[in-house]
Formats: C-alpha cells, sequence, structure tokens
C-alpha cells in the first residue's frame, strides 16, 4: 500500500482502525452508566433488538443511536465519549493500524475517517491516531446552546459513506482517494470509490463482495480470518 504513494486515504473506523463496535458499545455503557434516561434507554433497546433481527435499517438504527442524546450538554456527552473510549476501545487499537496511519501522516497523506458511530466518539477515538476532528466525517446531530438535539446532520453508512465524502471534495472522478479501508459490506461502496482497496478484519459478506472484485483482504495481528459464507464467489485454483 505504501507503495502506492497516496496522497489522500479513507479509513472506517469500528473493526478498522479497532476491533468491536464503539458504536453499539457507546449505547450499551450509556444505558449502563446512567448517561441516558430509563425511557430513553428502553426506547432505544427496543430498537436496537428491532434491527439485530433485521426489522429496522443500518441507516435508521444509526441516526437513532446519536438522535437519543436530545437535550444533553454536548460538554457532557464528549466527557462521556473520552471516559468510554479510554476505559472501553483504546486497548482494541490494531497497532499495525496505528502504525500505517502514523506512516502515512509522516508522508503528508491526507486522511479522513468515516464512520456510522457518533462523532464524540470517533473524534476521540481518532486522537489516538492523529486525525484532526474536521477530517472526521461521523454519525452526528445539530446541537443549539450547547446541547444536542434530534436533528440529524448526517449517517454515513453505505452509499452514505460517499455522499459524505463528495460533500467534501472526494469523489472517485474528482480528489479520488489512492486507497480505502474498512470492515463491513457498509463500507463497500466508499471502498469501491477508491484506485486501490483494502478490506481490513472483513465481515464475511464483504470478504465475498471483495473475492468478486479482487481485492486483498488483510487481517491484523490477533484477529482470525472468517470463513466466507457457503455458495461465495468461487476462485481459481492457487
Amino acid at each position: 500500500m505504501l507503495a502506492l504513494d497516496p496522497k489522500i486515504a479513507v479509513f472506517d473506523c469500528d473493526g478498522t482502525l479497532w476491533s468491536g463496535d464503539a458504536g453499539s458499545a457507546f449505547m450499551h455503557w450509556s444505558f449502563e452508566s446512567g448517561l441516558l434516561s430509563t425511557d430513553a434507554t428502553a426506547r432505544l433497546n427496543g430498537r436496537y433488538n428491532a434491527y439485530k433481527r433485521g426489522e429496522v435499517s443500518e441507516l435508521a438504527i444509526c441516526g437513532e443511536m446519536v438522535q437519543v442524546y436530545r437535550g444533553l450538554p454536548v460538554s457532557r456527552l464528549r466527557q462521556a465519549a473520552a471516559d468510554f473510549f479510554r476505559d472501553h476501545i483504546q486497548r482494541n487499537i490494531f497497532p499495525k493500524m496505528l502504525e500505517l496511519v502514523a506512516e502515512l501522516e509522516r508522508r503528508g497523506t491526507e486522511i479522513w475517517a468515516v464512520s456510522s458511530t457518533c462523532d464524540w466518539v470517533i473524534e476521540e477515538g481518532v486522537k489516538q491516531f492523529r486525525i484532526p476532528a474536521e477530517r472526521v466525517l461521523a454519525a452526528c446531530v445539530f446541537c443549539e446552546n450547547g446541547n444536542a438535539t434530534d436533528r440529524l446532520r448526517d449517517v454515513p453508512t453505505d452509499e452514505g459513506k460517499v455522499a459524505a465524502l463528495a460533500r467534501v471534495g472526494i469523489t472517485a472522478t474528482t480528489n479520488q482517494p489512492d486507497c480505502a479501508f474498512g470492515n463491513s459490506i457498509h463500507d463497500a461502496a466508499m471502498l469501491s470509490i477508491a484506485r486501490s482497496a483494502f478490506p481490513v478484519n472483513p465481515s464475511p459478506a464483504l470478504a465475498e463482495a471483495a473475492a468478486a472484485k479482487g481485492w486483498p483482504l488483510y487481517y491484523p495481528a490477533g484477529v482470525a480470518p472468517q470463513p466466507l459464507p457457503p455458495k461465495s464467489v468461487d476462485l481459481p485454483p492457487s
């Protein structure tokens, strides 16, 4: 990848820069810590369970997981995100991905983080990678008088990741990313607009899509490759 001498690189975060899903983990931590009210917890927990059953879309649940903090001071949410990331996610950062991003920064690569997890958590997490907040495109709401509202600004998932990048002038034809990194099928659209795609610790669905497109797979240390689902794309014999 470094031989490509990339000028622009885009990264998903959960499962790509660190293991696990910080979005759902922050939601459950918010339940357990008392950050959310009992009513809000019951309502969102019900919706998340419906999502797990396939009754709520990825786009909808990612939006609701940031809208639920309506009325809370942004300063409190940022402190909560910092505490949560430090205590529960920071230890899961992939050392090789940290090393890679540091090397790209040293070379002057323009780096973007694109995630459907709330911006408070992602902005806190990518501080470890020295990615500034202005280069973060994440699920977010509008804020008024220092408090979060439930009016969505963006939910970058699936084609929404491509749309979020387009709004900052990065497309398949203009300022095309030289490389893109993601771990889930919800990153596939973003990976497709890059000159070179790098699925990291891919989900079975993304691994299958990568096989069809000829994308190489990368498994950071400590991550076991997951088998492709049955009847996946046939590969030529080695």
